[in-house]
């Protein structure tokens, strides 16, 4: 999309200034209409706040940002019923309205700073101000800190130690005043299903997998069926995921229960692999064992009545002081400020240029997916940064056997005797990669973490065998943190027993 110049060359008729002042004229007209009447409200902690009322002095005007309504009041032989991916039909006069949907964003930083830019820019005008991107809600958990002042750009020194969501939200109800952006300061996992339902798109710029697979699995768990057992349109809403590290990006499209979904796609994902103590305290070999010696081993000895403050130069100045002497007296270069900060506050690699061009893919497949103006992505785009200038795209296959958009019971073969607590561990190392599974029968429960006083009760049953807990091939059911409102269905067969 293009933008207007906001004012041309002076002219040497008096025509041209005429018209000249007349837009200006336009311009001001449009933004104090628009300013005075939209509001922005807070829901941090489900507590309504007035959050950026006061508007900049100098907002963009409509003919400074352009106008998207041009690609949505224009026939197009690329409508997106015409792509590998089809999602509906492209009609120029359902788009001429000046209906609007919401939007979530999940995540305020590097990705999620751009993202918000970006649907601001695309908003289409109309009477009220907005278009088909106006209403937007940005949940962040994070604070501000010094380091996202380099590429995370709504942020000012000013805002350190403020809430990423809140700061971002006002700044871009401020800059533009056709938009109504609402923070929310806290976890995704502290909102229930209702709350994700009103949304027409989500588009997650999540850092860690973690929280991209809660956030896929509460997706993926709102998809109603029919009596056929086909998915309700109604209730399917895409979600768009974009992830960056260095100079790498990607950003997919997931259509719940009919595309891959993120868990899918778990095995592209290293497992993190835990350093032992014993190499931290006897045998370092890099720099990042010595930082960690440092602020896991010497600060609780150092300060035992006082929490490691990642966010405080004081206490990583310390941090990085005791690890540089450690480095240097088993002969260890590599250690420095910078290091300390990316490994005790797990800091990922980021590139401006990357979140700007991944946060444009993500904005302009949701714009996509809302008026069907092109052909949608087909379900997975890579950009590798360092290695030119060039993107790819494939499309992700559905794992058959996916606990997430599959209706699929899984198979396990295992010893009679092997224990409650090795089948756990099972679930937790092997492809599902659980957290915190509990687990039920069709007649008792074998173990479950939650009310404390149940799994006080079900803990006597990790030491047992199976063959005293179940029997062959019955089914099991295991709930995880990972797979919000849903669970996974698991059938054990005893591999040393016959049927």
């Amino acid at each position: 999309m293009t933008a207007h110049p906001t004012s041309g060359s002076s002219g040497s008729g008096s025509s041209s200034n005429t018209t000249s002042t007349s837009n200006i004229k336009r311009d001001a007209s449009e933004m104090t209409t628009t300013s005075s009447s939209m509001t922005s409200t807070s829901i941090n902690n489900d507590t309504p706040a007035v959050v950026g009322t006061r508007r900049s002095s100098n907002p963009l005007s409509r003919r400074q940002r352009g106008n998207i309504s041009t690609l949505l009041t224009r026939k197009s032989p690329f409508g997106n019923e015409t792509g590998s991916l089809p999602i509906g039909e492209f009609d120029v006069s359902n788009n001429s309205s000046n209906s609007t949907y919401k939007i979530l964003v999940v995540g305020a930083g590097g990705l999620g700073c751009e993202i918000l830019k970006d649907l601001a820019m695309c908003a289409c005008g109309g009477k009220n101000g907005g278009g088909i991107v106006r209403d937007v809600v940005v949940m962040d958990l994070d604070t501000i800190d010094v380091t996202n002042l380099n590429r995370q750009f709504l942020f000012r020194s000013k805002d350190i130690g403020h809430s990423k969501a809140e700061v971002a939200a006002r700044f871009i109800n401020d800059r533009c005043p056709w938009m109504n952006v609402v923070p929310y300061h806290g976890k995704i996992q502290d909102k229930d299903a209702s709350f994700y339902k009103q949304f027409k798109v989500v588009i997650s710029g999540l850092d860690n997998v973690e929280a991209r697979r809660w956030l896929n699995g509460m997706i993926n768990n709102l998809v109603e069926f029919d009596d056929d057992g086909d998915p309700i349109p109604e209730t399917i809403i895409p979600l768009i995921d974009g992830g960056t590290e260095g100079f790498s990006g990607q950003s997919r499209l997931i259509l719940p229960r009919i595309t891959s979904c993120f868990e899918c796609s778990l095995d592209a994902f290293a497992p993190s692999k835990a350093v032992p103590l014993c190499t931290i305290a006897e045998t370092p070999r890099i720099p990042e064992h010595c930082i960690a010696h440092a602020y896991v081993l010497q600060w609780p000895k150092e300060f035992p009545n006082r929490q490691l403050d990642a966010d405080s130069p004081e206490d990583m100045k310390w941090v990085y002081e005791r690890a540089l002497q450690r480095a240097e007296t088993f002969g260890i270069g590599g250690v420095t400020y910078m290091l300390t900060l990316g490994v005790v506050k797990n800091i990922i690699p980021a590139v401006a240029s990357t979140n700007a061009i991944v946060s444009a893919v993500c904005v302009n497949e949701a714009m996509k997916v809302l008026s069907f103006c092109s052909q949608s992505l087909n379900t997975y785009m890579m950009y590798m940064g360092s290695e030119g200038i060039y993107s790819h795209t494939f499309v992700y296959e559905q794992k058959p056997n996916c606990p997430v958009c599959t209706a699929h019971t899984h198979h396990l073969s295992l010893p009679s005797m092997t224990t409650l607590s090795s089948l756990l561990q099972q679930l937790c190392d092997g492809e599902f990669r659980l957290k915190a599974p509990s687990i039920t029968s069709s007649s008792k429960t074998l173990y479950m973490r939650k009310p404390v006083a149940l799994e006080k009760a079900t803990r006597g049953n990790l030491d047992k065998p199976l063959k005293e807990l179940m029997m062959s091939g019955e089914e099991l059911v295991v709930t995880d943190p990972v797979l919000p409102e849903t669970s996974l269905g698991l059938v054990v067969n005893f591999s040393d027993i016959e049927e």
